[in-house]
């Protein structure tokens, strides 16, 4: 094995976790690290896609543009997320860096060529695939029958198993890496709101806001509570 495949962070939750070492291997030698700034595009809608990549650390935005020259957010990667979509000669979606970003990158046609001849690889990535999109048709249903105050806890609660770090008395904290506007976006809201509500969650005892972005879960249970109210 590698030394950068066994230093790699999100290893065991990538595509890699379950590969063997000969496959492992073919993976190294196509990849590349690289890292993006916060605000910097990886692929561009309509532009030819000539990566994929195992995303480690950072959070990314998928988007799309409205007819009338407007972005939408169509989804978030997280630390451990494939990025990209191989046997695509275009990128359908804009996938931008929320934060400071570090990638394993793959060249997408030698990348395509390691699927064809490694089945376990393959299979991988269809699962990883397959799941995504389950959980994103759950979302559209979930997000299409929630009230405004359910859809806010359950993006923290989804922010925080992605993002949180537990700290002291069994609370969650973490920087969100979205801005009011954007998380409006997301979830079909208006920026007023989402404020209304992140205002009334920390009334409530559920949430802090200490800082800027940051946010504390004081109270997971109840959260959980208030986003399963449907």
């Amino acid at each position: 094995m590698t030394q950068v495949c066994s230093e790699c962070q999100v290893r065991d939750r990538s595509i890699c976790g379950s590969l063997s070492d000969p496959d492992l291997e073919t993976l190294n030698r196509l990849g590349r690290s690289r890292r993006l700034e916060k605000g910097e595009t990886l692929l561009w809608a309509g532009e030819e896609a000539v990566v994929c990549a195992n995303l480690l650390s950072g959070v990314l935005k998928i988007s799309a543009a409205t007819a009338d020259g407007r972005e939408q957010i169509v989804g978030l990667l997280y630390p451990s997320d494939f990025v990209g979509r191989p046997f695509a000669e275009e990128a359908e979606q804009s996938v931008t860096a929320l934060t400071e970003v570090e990638l394993c990158v793959f060249p997408r046609k030698p990348f395509e060529a390691a699927l064809e001849h490694h089945a376990r690889l393959e299979r991988l990535l269809l699962r990883r695939t397959l799941a995504a999109l389950d959980e994103a048709r759950a979302r559209m249903l979930l997000l299409g029958r929630m009230t405004a105050g359910e859809k806010v806890a359950a993006f923290l609660l989804d922010m925080a198993g992605h993002l949180g770090q537990r700290c002291a008395a069994g609370a969650t904290t973490f920087d969100l890496p979205l801005t009011r506007a954007e998380i409006a976006d997301v979830l079909g809201l208006t920026i007023e709101t989402v404020s209304r509500q992140l205002t009334k969650l920390r009334q409530d005892g559920l949430i802090d806001l200490p800082s800027g972005r940051q946010v504390t879960i004081r109270n997971r249970h109840g959260l959980q509570e208030r986003a399963e109210a449907a």
